[in-house]
């Protein structure tokens, strides 16, 4: 066999100087971990509270540590999840009549349980003939509503003229379908008068398809508004005659209806912004709903 030279303090020094070299005890490097986080064991944060993890630097068990997923700070799982999407409540309405549109929506804003404001509106208005309400995620709302502002404008920039109510409808479609893979958090009902003079309501899902109807609901009130403009509106289920409603008789359903909803959905409420289209342009009333 070969002798091996063992290596001589010269060298050794020399390997040091290259590679640094930095030799530490194992006290040191634990004296270390807690100056840097101030305490001997690690804070966590959680839904619980304050709450800190024991440390052990010697691999045995530490007091208060039972093994479990939490460590023993709380005996429930932990759920944690992102979602980039808000349900900020709100109700949507719109009703189309022989020679106007009416649609309104209520000015609550919230989140979970917590009234976020009381005044904001859910109408738009793309042109003076055209209005979209929209209930949803306030944010993706309000991008929504500015990508259809740049159309319009562009849309009026190269044709010298407004966009009528029948390309407004389409132009939202390819707009929200644009988005199919990450679509608007966002439930809209677009309501106008159109070429010819009459009033259009067009119903949306989230991904761009629609269909022109005599009235639509969206929103966290959908499901109490449906049934009552089927029976007063559509005439469904109804032996007697049926008859042309006005405008202002329209306005007065709509605030009853408004009324009905905010007693069983507490999204809805505060106020409920009326606007009534026609050929003369937009009409926007308001009406007090309930406060709590």
């Amino acid at each position: 066999r070969r002798n091996r030279r063992l290596p001589t303090a010269a060298t050794t020094q020399a390997i040091g100087k290259k590679y640094r070299l930095t030799m530490t005890s194992f006290l040191s490097a634990t004296s270390a971990v807690q100056s840097r986080n101030g305490v001997n064991a690690l804070p966590i944060r959680n839904t619980e509270g304050g709450a800190t993890l024991p440390v052990s630097f010697d691999g045995a068990p530490t007091a208060g540590d039972d093994g479990s997923i939490d460590h023993g700070v709380t005996k429930n799982p932990y759920e944690r999840r992102f979602s980039p999407y808000e349900f900020n409540g709100g109700t949507t309405l719109a009703i189309s009549g022989k020679d106007y549109a009416v649609v309104a929506g209520d000015t609550r804003l919230s989140e979970g349980y917590e009234i976020l404001t009381r005044d904001v509106t859910k109408l738009h208005e793309l042109t003076d003939r055209v209005v979209l309400a929209s209930a949803g995620c306030k944010t993706d709302i309000d991008q929504l509503w500015s990508v259809l502002d740049i159309k319009c404008n562009v849309y009026k920039h190269n044709h010298r003229k407004t966009m009528s109510v029948e390309s407004s409808a389409q132009m939202l479609g390819n707009t929200l379908y644009g988005r199919r893979f990450f679509p608007y958090y966002s439930f809209n009902v677009l309501a106008g008068v159109d070429s010819e003079g009459k009033g259009a309501v067009y119903s949306y899902d989230a991904v761009g398809s629609f269909e022109r109807t005599p009235f639509s609901a969206t929103g966290s009130g959908q499901s109490f508004l449906i049934p009552l403009m089927d029976n007063v509106i559509s005439h469904k289920n109804r032996n007697d005659e049926r008859r042309e409603l006005g405008s202002d008789e329209v306005v007065e359903i709509v605030k009853d209806a408004f009324v009905t909803a905010g007693e069983r959905d507490i999204y809805t409420g505060d106020k409920v912004e009326i606007a009534v289209i026609t050929k003369d342009g937009i009409q926007r009333t308001t009406f007090d709903l309930k406060a709590d």
